[in-house]
């Protein structure tokens, strides 16, 4: 184990697991930048916290933003992938822009975030991608067609990326979470069960990843899945 501090971007850092990662991370004494779609729905009063306002639905504008930011926070040294959403039905449900979007944002953008960052954090003494993917990346359901892509996307991803970077400093990282209780359910017609063994909270993903950063440097964790003890899925009525 090491306590070496390090300096993380955090995408979705607004709500859900993203926020908890956030919270986590400062906890450890590590400074943190949180990216959101509206940074006011996530202020904290903390000299190791920056946030920076970074829509994934608009990626021609993330290269721009992230080159100001390796400017303004040369010791970057690692990102945590946590932005996204869900929305579920059958494929003639879906407009052609909402099946574009859940793309974009679910796994395009997290591609041109690595993209525009991988060339500084190969050149760091060490440095981590860590991407919080799902358990709908390891097997499609019905009513998941596009969402299960997404995350098929990214799994097929960073599986391909590790290989790329087998020989750099940069240690690629995937982590599959079962259900969470989170705001990801308020606009959808399903959700975890009541007990506290029918789905996971947010801090159980943050503490899996202040697990990776702080495991053998000699070593990659390539994928970890997380389920909650009892898998009860409940519909709203």
């Amino acid at each position: 184990m090491h306590t070496l501090k390090r300096t993380l971007l955090v995408t979705g850092a607004s709500s859900g697991i993203g926020r908890a990662i956030a919270k986590q991370l400062l906890h450890e004494g590590h400074t943190v930048i949180g990216s959101s779609r509206d940074c006011h729905q996530f202020t904290v009063e903390h000299k190791n916290f920056s946030s920076i306002e970074l829509d994934l639905a608009k990626i021609d504008q993330i290269p721009a933003k992230l080159k100001i930011l390796e400017k303004e926070f040369p010791a970057l040294d690692g990102v945590i992938f946590s932005a996204g959403y869900g929305q579920f039905g059958a494929i003639e449900q879906f407009s052609f822009t909402q099946i574009e979007q859940m793309m974009t944002v679910n796994f395009t953008s997290q591609a041109v975030i690595t993209r525009a960052l991988i060339p500084n954090l190969k050149r760091k003494p060490q440095s981590n991608l860590i991407y919080i993917g799902s358990e709908a990346a390891l097997k499609g359901s019905r009513k998941g067609s596009i969402y299960c892509a997404s995350k098929f996307a990214l799994r097929g991803f960073t599986q391909a990326l590790r290989d790329e970077c087998g020989s750099s400093c940069v240690r690629v990282s995937l982590i599959n979470p079962g259900m969470v209780k989170t705001h990801f359910f308020d606009r959808l017609t399903f959700q975890p069960g009541n007990a506290d063994t029918h789905g996971l909270v947010a801090e159980d993903i943050a503490e899996t990843v202040i697990f990776i950063l702080n495991s053998n440097n000699n070593m990659v964790i390539d994928e970890i899945n997380l389920n909650p003890a009892n898998k009860v899925i409940q519909f709203k009525k």
